[in-house]
């Protein structure tokens, strides 16, 4: 077996300060907020908080993989996000190539799969270029999933699986008699996977912002004020901490 890279910690040696290691929310879905905001504290530019995000986006994948995490899902750039300025727009979408052309290696000998969400056709060639690389790259990998929500929206999303269904009732590939909550997920970006079972978002807004409105149904939520440059693995700890403490009753008692 071969040695893990330092981007990761060697699990053997992890102490794990969780009190129930077999109630580890297995997707755990992240807003990443306040880059923006924690650059413009310092005087600098907002796109050098979207670079010193990037590298938490390191970090945090390594406490997900250490925690047994299996689905960790960021929220990377919204369809609402094409309204920021455009250079700032092409600074985060370089951010992409830049990421896996310094962390690949590690995410693929760490056995990391990487996908994504969203309308991936409407991505810059370089951005797409990048990304489907490192997806093909990681097909095989069957760690944890770093799904990247990328140029997504949910309404437009829910929009999108509607249309499919009309189309496919339309051609007779579906009937509407038939039509429930499981088979319409089917259409959805997110279809294969599980519904999150804790979405976390920094920066102290309090919102979804379009994000997985119909994954998140009867997710825990957990918001703390952090930005999210100064988002740490230990902070994601106690997120999981307080996930633990609580009592998912899906509408029961």
């Amino acid at each position: 077996m071969s040695m893990k890279l330092p981007f990761f910690k060697n699990k053997k040696t992890e102490t794990n300060t969780l009190n129930d290691l077999d109630n580890i929310p297995q997707h755990v879905a992240i807003i990443m907020d306040g880059n923006g905001r924690w650059a413009q504290k310092r005087g600098l530019p907002r796109v050098a908080g979207h670079k010193e995000g990037m590298n938490v986006v390191k970090n945090i994948v390594k406490a997900a993989t250490n925690n047994n995490v299996q689905i960790l899902t960021l929220y990377t750039f919204s369809t609402e996000n094409w309204k920021r300025p455009k250079s700032e727009v092409d600074f985060i979408m370089r951010l992409p190539k830049e990421f896996l052309h310094t962390y690949l290696p590690d995410l693929i000998e760490n056995n990391v799969r990487i996908e994504t969400i969203g309308e991936f056709g409407a991505l810059p060639e370089h951005t797409k270029e990048a990304i489907q690389y490192a997806k093909d790259k990681t097909k095989n990998n069957d760690g944890l999933l770093l799904n990247f929500a990328l140029n997504y929206g949910s309404r437009f999303e829910i929009m999108r699986a509607i249309k499919q269904v009309m189309t496919d009732i339309e051609d007779s590939k579906l009937s509407l008699d038939t039509l429930d909550e499981n088979i319409f997920s089917e259409y959805l970006y997110t279809d294969g996977l599980t519904d999150p079972d804790l979405l976390i978002r920094t920066s102290g807004e309090q919102r979804l912002s379009n994000f997985l409105l119909w994954q998140l149904a009867y997710t825990e939520f957990w918001f703390t004020d952090v930005l999210w440059p100064d988002f740490s693995e230990e902070i994601f700890q106690n997120a999981l901490h307080e996930y633990q403490q609580r009592k998912r009753r899906y509408g029961g008692i």
